[in-house]
């Protein structure tokens, strides 16, 4: 099929680099030229394993190209995604004037029938809002459909989860326009719901939240943990087998953030609150989740009672392992909280780096873990890297100036830790 892909972004990117390696014939647009220059010489805007080569590949292949002006391939394109960026305002509400534009550079454009695929995570009724755009600008009798395929992509993994979805939802308003999109996706072998427009404009913001709010859930069963004696490890453990509620999202740590569960949540309680209806466990899950990073640096205080001056090494920055995105990231609010209190930071991440020091200029960046290790007074462990988990501890500890460390993702197993010789504060246990 001939696909055009409007947004170069997260979204955008891994959906036309998946869907040129299924065979298809895929051209992505962006109004971003530096970020378009940069692909045309296949160099990505973000970290994701597996999507660089994925790229390569196709571009070489001539079935992967990138373009600034998407509107002759309007009319060239058999399917066009619209996967453009959908930033939250101050008050919650989803903005979507980046998705009217696409609408409306689809209908100046528009010659013949088309499938119009909303891609982006957007609130519920954006199809109508997409429809009556599209309506209001065309300039020809030609038709179109409007239709709701949201993504469950998770950064780190989104190239493994594109290929292997756990389900495929098409929301559309007929099933001749849902079986035409399912062609698509029938290699896949995932599970299908189709479903109508609004329902699965729904489904990704319902399923989003509801991992935001587990997540809440068993971070608030840690503080209980950590006051009782109780193991939150172990609690969870016991409750995620139980097959109704599962183990994932149950790992207690520093809360949520990235690109999309705080967004999303705060669009869902928007759209809420909109209709009338409270959601008062919402509120809850923010509530919980914006409190997590004080409640970390307060274990810090309660060791080190006097922050002035004192310098601690930071492992992981990004938001979470195998990316390089620091939006809403956990690392920038106990730094601020740090540097309130007079300390010293001094860092180290794999990949995110580069787009830490754009937002934490003051922060040493280190060439490696023993190095931001190296004279500190604590060690703190914000992001679950891999490679963190097989660091020579023996190493670490004749760097630190005190052997201390704070684990906020709990990736140690404390009884070896502290036979090691450090003191050892983790999430969930006293």
């Amino acid at each position: 099929m001939r696909i055009l892909v409007m947004g170069c972004g997260y979204v955008g990117l891994v959906t036309g680099a998946v869907f040129s390696d299924m065979g298809n014939e895929v051209t992505c647009a962006d109004v971003d030229k530096n970020r378009v220059a940069s692909l045309n010489k296949k160099i990505m805007p973000i970290y994701e394993p597996g999507l660089e080569e994925m790229v390569r590949r196709n571009m070489e292949e001539g079935r992967l190209s990138f373009v600034l002006d998407a509107g002759p391939h309007v009319e060239w394109a058999e399917i066009i995604f619209i996967c453009v960026g959908t930033p939250p305002k101050d008050d919650g509400e989803t903005d979507l004037s980046q998705v009217e534009g696409a609408a409306r550079l689809i209908g100046e454009r528009l010659t013949g029938y088309k499938i119009v695929v909303n891609k982006s995570t957007v609130p519920v009724g954006t199809g109508d809002f997409v429809r009556r755009v599209i309506n209001e600008t065309k300039t020809t009798g030609a038709d179109f459909d409007v239709v709701s395929n949201p993504e469950f992509l998770r950064e780190g993994s989104a190239i493994a989860d594109a290929l292997n979805p756990e389900r495929v939802v098409i929301g559309a308003s007929s099933k001749h326009v849902a079986m035409k999109l399912l062609e698509m996706y029938y290699t896949l072998g995932a599970p299908v719901i189709i479903t109508d427009v609004a329902s699965a404009e729904l489904i990704k913001y319902a399923s989003n939240a509801f991992l935001a709010m587990k997540i809440s859930f068993i971070n608030e069963i840690a503080d209980i943990c950590e006051k009782s004696g109780a193991n939150v490890a172990d609690v969870a453990r016991g409750v995620g087998v139980d097959r109704r509620i599962g183990r994932e999202f149950l790992n207690a740590g520093l809360g949520f953030g990235g690109s999309c569960f705080p967004k999303d949540v705060v669009s869902l309680l928007h759209t809420s609150n909109g209709l009338g209806v409270e959601f008062d466990m919402l509120k809850a899950t923010l509530a919980v989740n914006g409190g997590r990073a004080a409640h970390f640096v307060t274990r810090i205080t309660n060791r080190f009672p006097d922050m002035a001056g004192k310098t601690f090494g930071v492992l992981g920055l990004a938001f979470k392992p195998d990316t390089d995105d620091m939006r809403e990231a956990k690392s920038v609010e106990i730094i601020k909280l740090l540097d309130e209190k007079g300390a010293k930071v001094k860092a180290y991440d794999p990949v995110a780096m580069a787009n830490a020091k754009k937002i934490l200029p003051g922060v040493a960046m280190c060439d490696n873990a023993y190095e931001a290790a190296k004279g500190a007074d604590g060690l703190l462990i914000v992001t679950e890297w891999r490679e963190f988990r097989q660091l020579n501890m023996e190493r670490i500890k004749s760097l630190l100036k005190t052997p201390v460390i704070f684990d906020g993702r709990n990736i140690y197993d404390p009884d070896r830790i502290r036979a090691i010789g450090f003191e050892y504060y983790c999430v969930g246990k006293a």
